[in-house]
């Protein structure tokens, strides 16, 4: 059974600090390029960030310098370190999957709120 399973979120202050994870069941994780879109209140998702298979990263310019996006092959996960959150980042962030042949997979995400 494919499963993609988003853990991490939660209620953080302005300039701090949250880890989000996304693990992968079912399938050859490593033969998938991993991506991490958000949605915030209100609005449409919107694409934060990518890693391939080879470890390339992009980003979204809302994400650049603040955002780092990482994978571990051998556990099936991939990360999103979340850093100098702003309250705009306040979304629910999901993790997406997408293989070279077409398939894409999305999990059910994880909240993140940024408040005082």
């Amino acid at each position: 059974q494919v499963q993609l399973v988003e853990s991490g979120g939660g209620l953080v202050q302005p300039g701090g600090s949250l880890r989000l994870s996304c693990a992968a069941s079912g399938l050859m994780f490593s033969n998938f390029y991993a991506n991490w879109y958000r949605q915030p209140p209100g609005k449409q998702r919107e694409w934060v960030s990518e890693i391939t298979t080879e470890g390339k990263t992009g980003y979204a310019d809302s994400a650049k310098g603040r955002f780092a996006i990482s994978r571990d092959n051998v556990a099936n996960k991939t990360y999103l370190q979340l850093n100098n959150l702003k309250p705009e980042d306040t979304a629910a962030y999901y993790c997406k999957l997408v293989h070279p042949m077409g398939v894409t997979l999305w999990g059910q995400g994880t909240q993140v709120t940024v408040s005082s």
